[in-house]
């Protein structure tokens, strides 16, 4: 079943519980959107966003948020500015890692971009440490048993579409110790076969280890269409795969989110109207949970749904973030 296939039959038999826009205050003139997942810290709730205003493009940063309300976030007041877009979170024993991508621009062109990685156990003083492949977005760590932390990586690039058909796809790799994060780990991840068909991309957003040993995955899964004005749209859908290690293999792959989940609202440019960039997902005290996605490129949506990796084990202590 191709992914558009898929979206139609979601589309038919999807369970939204709730669906609501999120308000983020203290960067007028801003737009907030693919957060990371909103997280505990030291008695308080926080949350990092996404900046940039509406017409400019690929000059983001990423800006610590603290909760100020049911669906609300406050800018903490002089807290780090990162140069960096589609922040993320995970925690690593005790420290906090902060990840997203940093694009490198040249004489106001696109030069490259790369994932840049920051530590500390102090949420107000973490520590740049390391820099993932050249051209590679959403690398994204989950804490397993033990000392073993999960690595999935997205290589993309003129080989990856020769042989694999698509223009992004998915590694995995496990490392001993935060230390060893770097760029050749990263780039030299084997690959999990079968998540993407011809012409689709996507990527890793939030894993959570399992108590059944397995990795639950947030992630995205996009296409490219053509609508009836003839205008070409890159359509990304929120999806959800458990990951069994010791299979090196995804399971249960299915859309969890589209954006006709979410209110309406505009978008950064028309060939983006039909675009989710999911954050995570956030264990509710009824069973059901959360999910946290960037819309349209311009806001920050939460819905409510089943749990996705029902079947599979539950998200262990360490992950509830």
């Amino acid at each position: 079943m191709t992914l558009i296939e898929q979206r139609e039959l979601f589309e038919k038999e999807k369970n939204i519980y709730e669906s609501v826009k999120v308000k983020f205050t203290g960067v007028d003139g801003y737009d907030v959107y693919n957060p990371s997942l909103p997280f505990n810290r030291d008695g308080k709730t926080y949350i990092y966003g996404r900046i940039e205003k509406r017409e400019e493009w690929a000059r983001s940063w990423a800006r610590l948020f603290q909760s100020s309300g049911k669906d609300e976030w406050a800018l903490v007041p002089n807290s780090m500015i990162y140069q960096m877009e589609d922040p993320y979170i995970a925690f690593i024993d005790d420290e906090i890692v902060l990840g997203g991508t940093h694009v490198r621009m040249k004489q106001g062109k696109l030069d490259t971009y790369y994932g840049y990685f920051y530590k500390s156990k102090d949420l107000h003083d973490l520590v740049y440490f390391t820099t993932g492949p050249e051209y590679m977005k959403d690398i994204r760590l989950v804490k397993l048993d033990g000392s073993r932390i999960g690595v999935f990586s997205r290589p993309r690039g003129k080989k990856i579409r020769a042989k694999y058909g698509s223009d992004s796809i998915v590694g995995f790799t496990i490392i001993n110790s935060i230390d060893e994060l770097n760029a050749s780990v990263v780039e030299n991840a084997p690959i999990v076969d079968g998540l993407f068909g011809d012409d689709e991309w996507g990527g890793c957003n939030q894993c959570y280890y399992l108590d059944s040993g397995m990795i639950g995955v947030i992630g995205h899964k996009s296409y490219k269409q053509i609508d009836e004005s003839g205008l070409e749209l890159q359509v990304y859908t929120n999806i959800s795969f458990v990951f069994d290690i010791e299979k090196h293999e995804a399971k249960d792959v299915k859309i969890i989110g589209t954006r006709s989940c979410y209110p309406d609202g505009p978008a950064k440019k028309n060939s983006l109207t039909d675009c989710v960039f999911p954050a995570g997902i956030v264990m509710r005290d009824d069973g059901r949970v959360d999910l946290y996605s960037g819309i349209g490129d311009v806001e920050v949506g939460r819905i409510v749904i089943d749990y996705p990796f029902e079947g599979y084990g539950k998200i262990t202590k360490e992950q509830m973030v």
